[in-house]
């Protein structure tokens, strides 16, 4: 029988990713919105965007060589995985320009802790013969998560506010984190 398209731990990967990038993806169009709704002004967003590359960029270094030494990368990715969505969720609740530095700094967090590991995992589970179809199947999802999410995001605050559009986020993060956390070690 044909393989269908890619190998089950590459299917699980994407699409558990996939709802990560779409989480993010659904607030970077408007986010500069948010920010002035709860006071800041486009300085502000552009420093809350320097704050999360920042951490991300400085905890991968550190993330990336631990997720090395460990077995189970897959918690390490379904960590990160949730430390975003709860990053998501504290948006909720933020109230000042502060409080959403402070949020940046969570999502970066989760970003640098998942993303070493996952790039770990995924390569492990490339075939040989297809590693650029594979590594093009994952560029093609964040393209397509990033259409997607810039549109799915303006819809939902349009419609229901930002409050439903954070939660619908963390929820995508945290199905993505239980999921690969209660998946059988050996698929992965």
């Amino acid at each position: 029988m044909k393989r269908f398209l890619f190998n089950k731990a590459l299917r699980i990967l994407l699409v558990t990713n996939a709802l990560i990038l779409l989480a993010a993806a659904m607030l970077g169009p408007i986010y500069a919105l948010f920010v002035k709704e709860i006071g800041g002004d486009l300085l502000d967003a552009s420093f809350a965007g320097a704050i999360f590359a920042f951490i991300a960029g400085t905890v991968s270094l550190v993330s990336g060589r631990f997720s090395d030494q460990i077995k189970n990368k897959e918690l390490i990715m379904a960590f990160g995985y949730a430390i975003m969505g709860l990053g998501f969720a504290l948006y909720v609740w933020a109230n000042s320009i502060v409080a959403v530095f402070l949020i940046q700094v969570v999502i970066g967090l989760g970003e640098a802790i998942y993303s070493p590991a996952f790039d770990a995992i995924y390569s492990k589970h490339l075939d040989a013969h297809n590693i650029g179809k594979e590594w093009g199947a994952w560029e093609a999802i964040n393209y397509f998560t990033g259409a997607i999410g810039a549109i799915v995001g303006g819809l939902v605050v349009t419609i229901f506010g930002f409050g439903a559009m954070f939660i619908v986020m963390s929820v995508f993060c945290f199905f993505s984190a239980m999921y690969i956390y209660f998946l059988p070690r050996e698929v992965l």
